[in-house]
């Protein structure tokens, strides 16, 4: 019996320990739409394409995110009149960012929901990416602040809440500050650090110049390890080191736990397992 409990103890040992694999470096959520593992999507579509090397999307998530209300969330961009394509273009390139980058991981908690187990928390998004993105969509019309939760769903998309009224983004979000941070229920915060500093995450960027969010990735995982317990920081081997252990462990511990129970029970145990 001492042998079997050995053997347990060694199998449960977290899979995402091994030397070389970070659980919180080059990983996917556990969402919706979400490939268990990142790797290359040659066919990724418009401005999800700087993730092809190396994604987390499909080729066809990636296209329905350019669409005004795809399958993926039937989201309705629209709910209060067209929403210019100066803007819209911000809200595609979230979405790609969102669903392709295997670059959040510093940033990936428990999400508590029933069509996600994961979401991202207080990403911090470059100045210039808030920025740009309140510019252009600042006389852009919306209802809500907090796009999350609270939408009318009676039609099977987001309408806007009953007696709500449609207003201009620069009176929703007085600031891009406000814009980064509460439309999503705080999934990005506003940096006030540039892109190329290797501190905020880019919603855009070159891939021809190599994806900039992989340093940034690198350094806020160091931070979370050096400073385990403040805020919202956990040690790397909880949450999504136990979702990394190889399913073939834990259909090999019947064997072992009978093997170390029945002591001489034989080859009629063996044969019967």
């Amino acid at each position: 019996m001492a042998l079997a409990l050995v053997l347990v103890l060694a199998l449960l040992a977290p899979a995402a320990g091994a030397p070389g694999q970070d659980p919180l470096l080059n990983v996917c959520m556990d969402a919706k739409h979400h490939k268990r593992e990142p790797g290359p999507e040659g066919n990724l579509y418009g401005q999800c394409s700087p993730w092809k090397d190396n994604a987390c999307c499909t080729a066809n998530t990636s296209s329905e995110a350019h669409r005004d209300q795809s399958f993926l969330y039937n989201f309705n961009w629209k709910h209060c009149g067209v929403m210019p394509p100066k803007c819209k273009r911000h809200f595609i390139q979230d979405t790609c960012l969102y669903e392709c980058s295997p670059n959040l991981g510093p940033w990936i908690e428990q999400a508590g929901s029933s069509w996600r187990r994961e979401r991202i928390l207080q990403v911090p998004l470059c100045r210039e990416d808030c920025e740009q993105w309140w510019e252009d969509c600042k006389d852009a019309r919306t209802c809500k602040e907090n796009w999350h939760k609270g939408w009318n769903w009676a039609t099977g998309t987001n309408r806007c809440p009953w007696g709500s009224m449609c207003r201009p983004f620069r009176q929703v979000f007085p600031r891009p500050k406000d814009l980064c941070e509460k439309i999503w229920s705080s999934s990005f915060s506003y940096s006030p650090e540039r892109r190329g500093s290797g501190r905020c995450i880019q919603m855009w960027f070159d891939p021809a110049q190599g994806n900039p969010n992989v340093p940034v990735a690198k350094y806020y995982a160091e931070r979370k390890r050096s400073r385990p317990g403040q805020g919202h920081d956990v040690a790397p081997e909880s949450g999504r080191a136990v979702r990394a252990r190889p399913c073939s462990v834990l259909l090999l511990l019947p064997l072992v736990l009978l093997r170390g129970g029945c002591g001489g029970c034989g080859a009629r145990a063996r044969g019967s397992l």
